[in-house]
C-alpha cells in the first residue's frame, strides 16, 4: 500500500495572477470545496502565499497545528503535513511561515517541495500562490498541470496579469534553452530584439521556434501550454466581454493559449463570509455564486470554455 502512494501521481493546479487582491485564495478553496464535495474527490489545498498565508482562515482555522514550516525546518513528509478544514475528502498545507518569505526559499527547497507535492496521496492538488513575479512564484505557476489565473476586471489588475504571465513564459523559454544547453542565449537575443525586429514576447518564442538548433526544443517545451482565466467581482456584461478581449489580446501578444473559463459576480456576501471563517459554498450551496463556482470547476475539468452572450 506504502508503494502505492508514492508511485500515485496527483492533478497539480495552481491558482495565481499578477497582484493581492482578486481573490485567488476564494477561488482557490472554492475549487478544492467543489472538488471534493460535489465531485467526491480527494483533495489537498496548499496555502503557497507564504509570508501571508490565510487560507487556513476561511475553513476557521486560527492557528494550524501544522504548516510547511515543518516541512522546510524540521524536514517533516508533507503527507504529516496535512490539516483537516472540516469537509469530507479536504485537507490542507498551511503556508504558515515565520522565518521564510517566498524569496528567500532555496532553489533546492523548491526542488523537494515540487517532489513531495507530486507524491501527496490525493487526486487533485490546489496551490494558491502569493502575487507578484517572483522566481519561486512563477516556478510554482509553471509547475502546474493547469495554471489558473483570477483577476478582476480592471485596468491594474489587467496589466499587472499580463506582466505575470509575460514573465512566466520568458521564464519558461530560458530554463528550457538552457536545458538544451543555450544558456544565456534568451537574454542574449532579447537585449539584440530591437536588431532582430522582436517586439514581444510571442515574437521572440517564433524567432526560436525558427531557429533549426531550437525550433524542435521550443515547440515542444509550448505545446499544449495554456492558462486558464476566470474573472472575479464582475457587475456588468461588459465585465464577462473583457475575458474574451484578454484572452485576445495574450494569444496575440504572449503567444499562448487562454481558455476563458469563467466568472464570478460581485457579492457582498463573500466578504462577510470571508470575515466570519467559513465557507462561501458550504454555508450557501444553492446561490448563484455557487452555479457560477460550478461552472467554471467544470470547464476545468472538461477542458471547456464558457460561452459568451448577448444582453
Amino acid at each position: 500500500m506504502e508503494k502505492q502512494l508514492h508511485t500515485k501521481t496527483a492533478k497539480i493546479w495552481v491558482v495565481g495572477g499578477g497582484k493581492g487582491g482578486t481573490g485567488k485564495t476564494f477561488i482557490a478553496s472554492s475549487l478544492g470545496i467543489y472538488l471534493s464535495k460535489k465531485r467526491k474527490k480527494n483533495v489537498v489545498l496548499i496555502d503557497g502565499d507564504i509570508g501571508a498565508a490565510n487560507l487556513h482562515s476561511i475553513f476557521g482555522i486560527k492557528q494550524p497545528e501544522r504548516s510547511l514550516t515543518n516541512f522546510f525546518e524540521s524536514k517533516a513528509p508533507l503527507e504529516q503535513v496535512k490539516v483537516e478544514t472540516g469537509i469530507e475528502n479536504l485537507s490542507l498545507i498551511a503556508g504558515d511561515i515565520h522565518s521564510l518569505a517566498a524569496d528567500n526559499i532555496r532553489y533546492y527547497q523548491k526542488l523537494k517541495l515540487f517532489r513531495h507535492i507530486k507524491k501527496l496521496n490525493a487526486q487533485y492538488v490546489l496551490i494558491d500562490v502569493g502575487g507578484g513575479s517572483h522566481y519561486n512564484i512563477l516556478d510554482t505557476f509553471l509547475f502546474a498541470d493547469k495554471g489558473i489565473a483570477v483577476l478582476t476586471p480592471e485596468a491594474l489588475a489587467v496589466e499587472n496579469l499580463y506582466q505575470f504571465m509575460k514573465n512566466a513564459i520568458y521564464r519558461k523559454l530560458r530554463i528550457t534553452l538552457r536545458a538544451a544547453g543555450f544558456r544565456g542565449l534568451a537574454q542574449e537575443t532579447w537585449a539584440e530584439r530591437e536588431a532582430k525586429k522582436i517586439s514581444n514576447i510571442r515574437e521572440l518564442i517564433d524567432f526560436f521556434m525558427g531557429l533549426p538548433e531550437t525550433g524542435n526544443i521550443i515547440k515542444n517545451a509550448f505545446s499544449g501550454f495554456k492558462i486558464y482565466l476566470i474573472l472575479n467581482k464582475i457587475r456588468d456584461m461588459q465585465d464577462v466581454h473583457l475575458g474574451a478581449s484578454i484572452k485576445s489580446t495574450f494569444m496575440k501578444y504572449l503567444g499562448i493559449d487562454v481558455q476563458y473559463v469563467g466568472f464570478l459576480e460581485f457579492n457582498d456576501s463573500i466578504r462577510h463570509s470571508t470575515q466570519n471563517h467559513k465557507p462561501f459554498l458550504v454555508n450557501h450551496p444553492e446561490s448563484r455564486l455557487a452555479t457560477e463556482i460550478e461552472l467554471f470547476t467544470e470547464n476545468l475539468l472538461l477542458g471547456n470554455e464558457i460561452k459568451i452572450w448577448e444582453e
